[in-house]
């Protein structure tokens, strides 16, 4: 972030004077709406775990169990406890390393009613079978679009077709709020749940707010929270938005194809392929160290304080959320995953370094 995020912040605090949820946070979901397409529904909320949530909680009712795999960050496991309900931990395909249906059909029984797969390091190419499998199974989908804001799946950006699609804007995803999240649907009832839900379930108050008015007589007919965003988190966005196609989104993509191109051949790693020339716009750059090797990457990294990440811990092994039997391939791809750098102001010789090391050993 920069100079014209400080003055959009400035701009909130100075002129417009009402720092809560209002008139910059419905032009930051109009703006959202518009770059997404597919005639889908916005409505911002202070954190992607909260869009989940409520995304979750639109669709399901308490005691109902909803498909998720094992790998991802335990923001979507609390979601889908937070509303009520059963996550169902699933396995990974061992190739996108997002969720295996052939292992979330055996883990289907009455009480499955929704699923919520996780585009991890950004792959979506399974975006369209997740929807066609939901379909078949009579199952609302939830996506996990976190790492995947501004990425395609045949040839339709993600969140402009499917269910419900659930996007993070923490300060390292591909664009940032600030803090923040937004859910996408086109459905009007879905939209109308959550919108209310983020405001305490006051109803209808996001369209006073957006017009400076306030609620001060209401009903409340479910149960919400205090998820809303703010105009000093949608005026980040927004700059952030319009900043992404041009600067943010090929710069990501360059850097993971130099990457991919002087990883490709080293025989102790294994890279997650995807088409970064055009479809995926990368928000964390995995890879798989084999033979051993990894806690010599760390060790190397750690003394030239490069920084990593080792995503995510499987949360069928975590104790709140044990599943009591073992997903061999999500614990084996654990043991092997080390996330590299990747955001815009990487320059080529952090790179080189970067891969030099991890080739060098």
């Amino acid at each position: 972030m920069g100079k014209a995020e400080a003055e959009a912040v400035a701009h909130v605090i100075e002129d417009i004077g009402y720092l809560g949820m209002g008139e910059t946070v419905g032009e930051f979901e109009r703006a959202l709406e518009a770059y997404i397409g597919g005639g889908r529904r916005c409505a911002c909320v202070n954190s992607g775990t909260a869009a989940l949530h409520l995304a979750i909680q639109a669709v399901t009712q308490p005691g109902d169990e909803v498909l998720v795999p094992s790998f991802t960050f335990v923001a979507s496991m609390q979601a889908i406890t937070g509303a009520g309900c059963i996550p169902v931990c699933c396995e990974i395909d061992p190739a996108t390393l997002t969720l295996d249906l052939r292992d979330a059909e055996r883990r289907i029984t009455p009480r499955t009613k929704a699923m919520m797969p996780v585009y991890y390091g950004s792959n979506c190419v399974m975006a369209t079978q997740y929807q066609d499998f939901a379909r078949e199974h009579g199952l609302r989908l939830v996506e996990d679009a976190a790492h995947a804001f501004g990425c395609y799946c045949d040839g339709k950006k993600i969140g402009s077709t499917g269910d419900v699609v659930c996007f993070s804007f923490d300060g390292i995803k591909n664009i940032t709020s600030g803090e923040g999240g937004a859910i996408f649907t086109a459905d009007e009832d879905t939209y109308q749940q959550v919108s209310d839900a983020r405001l305490l379930g006051v109803q209808k108050d996001s369209e006073k707010r957006y017009a400076g008015k306030r609620s001060w007589t209401f009903d409340v007919v479910a149960q919400g929270y205090r998820y809303h965003m703010s105009n000093i988190f949608a005026a980040i966005g927004k700059v952030q938005l319009s900043r992404f196609e041009n600067e943010f989104a090929p710069r990501r993509r360059a850097i993971a194809m130099e990457y991919t191109r002087r990883l490709k051949d080293n025989p102790h790693v294994r890279l997650i392929h995807m088409d970064y020339s055009h479809d995926i716009t990368p928000h964390i750059f995995p890879l798989e160290i084999l033979h051993g090797k990894r806690s010599l990457v760390e060790q190397a990294f750690k003394a030239h304080d490069i920084q990593y990440g080792i995503q995510y811990f499987p949360n069928h092994l975590l104790t709140y959320f044990k599943s009591g039997y073992a997903l061999p391939v999500t614990e084996d791809v654990y043991s092997k995953i080390i996330s590299i750098p990747m955001h815009p102001e990487l320059t080529e010789d952090d790179i080189t370094l970067i891969c030099d090391i991890i080739n060098q050993i």
